[in-house]
């Protein structure tokens, strides 16, 4: 089957020729290339990167660069040579222009392909970036950023990233860290490429003009030197050790120093750490001991109150301690009087019984052989006065009627007569008065 596509019509007014199918073209673009002059060039490695086939990389100079590829067997033959290339050194080559013509699926790429290569010393731009240090630094433009007052708690933070890359939110997360909540005025703009460097020194003129902005971080994330390469730009440098708001650095890693690292008021290997060092107090960690100092004190304070208080009521409870004491002191004495006083009341009264009997005995004796016939009669006597004691009568159930004045009442006359009278008990006298007495 022919697969030859059908040739169209040309451009109307076109002194071309044409139209060739682009296959056509690019293969004899291929052919022509290959077949130009090999030769030498000379220039400053950078991008280098591999594969499994091949070795890729730019060779560049301040007018121009071309990109390069060369075999991974011919790269890795170079040894020690090939393992020590970096960004910014300086190679010559060997080899010619080439050219992939690509397909339907794949995109054509032009490279000089290199047959040999050989380290020729430090690069030219690295050259003029150590001068441009150097002269960056005899100015003094080092100084000024990190001689600005840094507040410890900002309330605006500006930040210029990208505004698609991962810088952005690394910053974020520095922030929350910290606990900050203030505001953040954001200036995007590119930061790899040759509108980079304007781009980034007229975002920092913008955010220096907005006077409640307090600090300013400049973020980008790793890359290699040639990525960087916009933040050694002389103008941007300049702005940045000229603002009058404090500048703090995020870019690439530890092991990448551009100049605008040089001239900031700081210097950070990440992004997150460049947010940290914008708000240098730690919220979150103030919170934390601010609430552990509270506790502590609190534990304490209670602590004391609760001392106090047992021992005021150690205090408190020694009255009343003094008092029980002295009261059962006391109730012993009581106890020990009143049985002192029993057994001497006991003695006392086995001693009078004792006396009464030795003097029964020697009055009995005394008085004669008469005495107990004496005696009995006079017992007899006082049991039959006894007898007719009213008191005695009163004693059995009887009572003695008089008229409150002594004057005994004998008959129901008397009683009519007298009206008020006195009934006279064994154990006391009550008040009367007669009504209603028959005739």
């Amino acid at each position: 089957m022919d697969e030859s596509p059908e040739i169209p019509a040309g451009i109307e007014g076109s002194a071309l020729k044409g139209p060739f199918p682009v296959g056509a073209y690019a293969e004899m673009l291929r052919e022509e290339l290959r077949g130009r002059a090999r030769l030498q060039l000379f220039g400053e490695i950078w991008t280098l990167r591999r594969s499994k086939a091949r070795v890729y990389f730019e060779l560049r100079d301040a007018r121009g660069a071309v990109p390069c590829a060369m075999w991974t067997n011919k790269f890795e033959a170079l040894g020690e040579v090939g393992s020590s290339l970096s960004d910014g050194a300086q190679i010559v080559v060997a080899g010619g222009p080439d050219y992939y013509p690509g397909s339907k699926t794949s995109s054509p790429s032009f490279s000089f392909e290199v047959t040999a290569l050989r380290a020729a010393g430090e690069g030219d731009l690295l050259a003029q970036l150590a001068v441009l240090r150097r002269q960056l630094q005899g100015e003094g433009l080092f100084e000024p950023q990190k001689l600005l007052a840094r507040p410890h708690l900002p309330h605006t933070i500006g930040v210029i990233t990208s505004e698609t890359g991962k810088a952005r939110d690394d910053v974020l997360a520095g922030l929350e860290r910290r606990g900050w909540a203030g505001t953040l005025v954001w200036g995007f703009a590119p930061v790899q490429d040759r509108r980079a460097a304007s781009a980034i020194t007229q975002a920092l003129t913008d955010l220096s003009g907005i006077q409640q902005v307090e600090t300013i971080i400049v973020a980008r994330g790793g890359g290699s030197l040639a990525d960087l390469f916009a933040f050694c730009d002389e103008t941007l440098c300049r702005t940045v050790a000229l603002l009058r708001v404090p500048v703090i650095a995020s870019v690439g890693h530890h092991t990448d120093q551009t100049l605008i690292d040089d001239v900031a008021a700081e210097s950070c290997s990440t992004p997150t750490h460049a947010a940290e060092a914008a708000v240098p107090l730690d919220i979150n960690g103030e919170r934390a001991a601010l609430r552990a100092l509270i506790g502590a004190l609190s534990r304490n304070a209670q602590g004391a109150v609760v001392g106090r208080a047992r021992a005021l009521a150690a205090l408190a409870r020694v009255p009343g301690t003094q008092i029980a004491d002295q009261r059962r002191e006391l109730h012993q004495d009581a106890r020990e009087l009143r049985a002192a006083g029993q057994r001497r009341l006991v003695l006392e009264r086995e001693r009078s019984a004792t006396v009464a009997e030795v003097l029964a005995r020697k009055a009995l004796a005394g008085a004669g052989p008469d005495k107990l016939a004496r005696l009995r009669t006079l017992e007899g006597l006082s049991i039959a006065l006894s007898a007719h004691d009213p008191k005695g009568v009163l004693e059995r159930g009887y009572a003695m009627v008089d008229d409150g004045k002594g004057n005994v009442i004998t008959s129901a006359a008397q009683a009519r007569a007298a009206e008020d009278l006195r009934l006279q008990f064994a154990d006391n006298a009550v008040d009367a008065k007669i009504t209603g007495i028959d005739d």
